[in-house]
């Protein structure tokens, strides 16, 4: 049966650390699993809700963006998958009686695992000026306060309108076209955290800012090179696609500066070879230093280019721009500096270089070790320039794939949750709804937090997220929110950033993706796309957790008529009650939607098209694939310190943490540790178990500190170390960002140790 959630806070002092194993899932994360599941849940409601994740008939699961294939198991969930569907669908409850029982001070005490622990919100809750609790509040009157400041603010500018990827296709595309009838471009959203940096470097050089592959292209491929990434953590299905495509006789090369369990050997739940023993995935491991990938790929190029026959003449000449140029800095490279940037040895980029010649179809996969750094957009467009080289865009099996983190960040982005929408996507809006957009580009998140900071900014509205802690610069994103008139927050559970408020605050309580939802119109499902561009329906099955919660398309829908009255035209009432209305409009501006209703009722939907992998048209300022040529860079590190990079642990997604362990580094009971390497660790005097503070290091002198880590004796790469966020965001300076995207560079901050004990 489903167990109360923790009174206090668990102690965390003292985390063990045991050897970490050598191969994820398998029973363990079965176990794990169920267990977890079964503490919110119970025994029936885990059986009834777990088996509709990821079905054709069933709802998205709210965790990664990895996609299913035509055929579904009828267990299609992987362990994270599971704790993100438990910790929605709970029967655990945050009543007003919490609230009334809890003031701001004592839940600002509280650990980010505490509260997401407590259950669901139920009713909306209001903190006015001056009060030191939240309060129970109507719809109507929450509606109210939010259109008072926002009719208040001398310019629409002055708000903020934030979205996580968890906001549904049909939500994203009201609160924009909110947003933009109310006068603001100002969109911010979790891409601006993570992926932005993909998006900038494809849109340049491809035409399009997302993936080129399907799942079918990673099933045909002969190499599949997976950069900056930790599939077993923080997207363990494509696990199951990496073993399929291993079976059909790909080789696998992974990047990263940590060994990460599950692409050394993947145990799959689903059959008993893969139960038993499993699937070694890793054909080759390249432990890079942190921000070295961009001068290992330009080596590589290097070495095709002077490969004999090894560069696709034929592709290059009639699909690609400024070879030359590429051509001539690619020369450039050496391998002096390309050793001294990635810490490889000659032997181990050659054995890469010979996988590579060998294959005829080649996808490279990345994550977060290649968007959060300074130099993210080159890096991944030397990425690019590896795959063209060789004609390995536009044709089975190869091909570009970015790997999204959050179940729809990249169809809230399809949708024009965008701070910097295109001319052609506001013309077509303007068009449908008779209105006339702003023009000028508004803020992404690190330029909202600044705005707020310095007061050019006075009414943060949050749909879904965890902004406060998913922010960099933690003390300076919350002196900034703290600045505000007012912050709203649509949630479905408590988190930090309803801690970190404005001069007044909102909690408004929304449907989750299990629960069903029933319009005046009748019974009402929503859209998702994921990670490979497919687009189709999820349906909640749960009674929801309280009759007072809304939709997040009926919160945007009303919000709209309140705010901006009978002056607007839009039918925000009717979107209300059929979200069928909301997707005929979005087939008449999105282009791809075309027919929306009709071809989302085909069980597994469809998929969105994609000009490179379809027809290798390039739709950039050239009209062909653009090769670039930027300088290499990579950090440089200063005698006595170490580079860290912030990391997920296996018992968290993104901001939400489901528990203090994390199995696969053999972490138990407690979130703040420092993974060393040994040798690193000798030579600062870093003994394993020691305690130790983590001061950041940047250009504008600013102490930043994260006190009180474990150290962990741990084989990362030399020079490198590694701590969980949100923990250690706090090290992340506002201001250092990746140029072009201005995406946080949290994945390469300078750090020094003390106060060591």
């Amino acid at each position: 049966m489903a167990t109360k959630p923790p009174a206090g806070d668990p102690v965390q002092d003292a985390p063990q650390v045991e050897p970490a194993p050598h191969s994820a899932a398998g029973l363990p994360a079965v176990a794990h699993s169920l267990r977890m599941a079964q503490q919110q849940m119970g025994v029936r409601r885990t059986a009834r809700t777990l088996l509709k994740v990821n079905q054709k008939d069933g709802f998205d699961c709210p965790g990664c963006a990895w996609p299913e294939g035509d055929k579904r198991h009828t267990a299609e969930f992987c362990e994270n998958g599971a704790k993100a569907v438990a910790e929605e669908a709970t029967l655990r409850r945050v009543t007003p009686d919490f609230f009334a029982a809890h003031p701001l001070a004592d839940l600002a005490a509280r650990s980010g695992y505490w509260l997401g622990q407590q259950g669901r919100i139920t009713q909306p809750m209001y903190l006015p000026e001056g009060a030191d609790r939240y309060e129970a509040v109507t719809w109507e009157r929450a509606f109210a306060v939010i259109a008072e400041e926002l009719r208040a603010l001398a310019s629409p500018d002055e708000a903020l309108f934030y979205t996580s990827g968890r906001t549904s296709n049909e939500a994203a595309f009201l609160l924009q076209l909110f947003a933009r009838e109310f006068g603001t471009n100002n969109l911010p959203d979790c891409s601006n955290m993570c992926h932005e940096s993909s998006g900038s470097a494809l849109t340049e050089t491809i035409g399009v800012g997302k993936g080129s592959v399907s799942l079918e292209d990673l099933h045909h491929a002969d190499l599949i090179i997976v950069a900056g990434q930790n599939p077993g953590t923080n997207h363990p299905r494509m696990l199951s696609a990496l073993e399929k495509a291993k079976s059909a006789g790909a080789k696998i090369i992974s990047v990263n500066p940590l060994p990460e369990a599950g692409l050394e050997r993947f145990k799959n739940p689903q059959t008993p070879h893969g139960m038993i023993k499993g699937t070694a995935l890793n054909d080759l491991f390249l432990q890079i230093r942190i921000g070295g990938d961009q001068a290992l790929f330009r080596l590589l190029n290097k070495l095709i280019l002077e490969t004999e026959g090894a560069v696709d003449e034929t592709f290059v000449a009639a699909h690609t721009h400024g070879y030359e140029e590429f051509a001539a800095a690619a020369a450039e490279a050496d391998w002096e500096q390309t050793l001294a940037a990635t810490g490889l040895e000659r032997t181990a980029i050659e054995e890469a270089l010979a996988m590579v010649l060998a294959s005829e179809r080649t996808i490279v996969c990345w994550a977060m070790g290649l968007t959060q750094h300074k130099h993210s957009v080159p890096t991944i467009r030397e990425v690019v320039n590896f795959l063209l080289l060789r004609g390995n865009i536009g044709r089975t099996g190869a091909g570009v794939c970015p790997v999204r983190g959050h179940s729809n960040v990249q169809g809230d982005r399809t949708m024009g949750i965008f701070e910097r929408p295109s001319t052609a996507f506001l013309d077509a809006l303007d068009k449908e709804f008779s209105i006339t957009s702003p023009r000028h580009h508004g803020y992404d998140v690190v330029r909202s937090i600044r705005a707020l900071r310095d007061g050019d900014a006075k009414v943060f509205f949050a749909m879904g997220g965890n902004f406060v802690s998913a922010s960099p610069d933690t003390h300076v994103t919350e002196a900034a929110m703290r600045n505000a008139r007012l912050t709203v927050h649509v949630s479905t559970k408590l988190n930090r950033s309803h801690t970190v408020t404005g001069a007044r605050a909102l909690i408004l309580p929304t449907l989750g993706r299990t629960d069903k939802d029933i319009q005046a119109g009748g019974k009402q499902f929503v859209t998702v796309e994921d990670s490979m561009s497919m687009v189709h329906a999820s349906r909640g099955n749960l009674t929801p957790a309280s009759p007072h919660l809304l939709s997040e398309p009926a919160i945007v829908a009303r919000l709209a008529r309140t705010v901006l009255g009978p002056a607007s035209t839009t039918p925000w009432e009717e979107f209300e009650k059929d979200y069928a209305t909301i997707r005929d409009r979005i087939s008449r501006v999105v282009p791809g939607f075309e027919n929306f209703n009709q071809r989302v009722a085909h069980p597994g939907g469809f998929t969105l098209p994609h000009a490179p992998r379809d027809s290798r048209r390039f739709p950039t300022a050239t009209g062909k694939a653009n090769f670039t040529a930027a300088p290499v860079e990579f950090p440089e590190l200063p005698e006595g310190r170490l580079l860290l990079q912030t990391l997920r642990s296996h018992d968290q997604y993104n901001t939400t943490i489901y528990g203090l362990d994390d199995r696969y580094r053999g972490i138990k009971g407690g979130r703040r540790v420092v993974l060393v390497h040994p040798d690193d660790a000798t030579a600062l005097g870093l003994t394993d178990g020691a305690y130790t503070d983590l001061v950041s290091e940047w250009k504008d002198g600013t102490e930043r500190r994260a006190p009180g880590f474990r150290v962990v004796h741990y084989p990362t790469a030399r020079g490198c170390a590694a701590a969980y966020y949100p923990e250690t965001n706090v090290l992340v300076p506002l201001d250092s960002t990746a140029d072009t995207s201005n995406t946080p560079a949290s994945k390469s901050v300078v750090i020094r140790f003390e106060n060591t004990r």
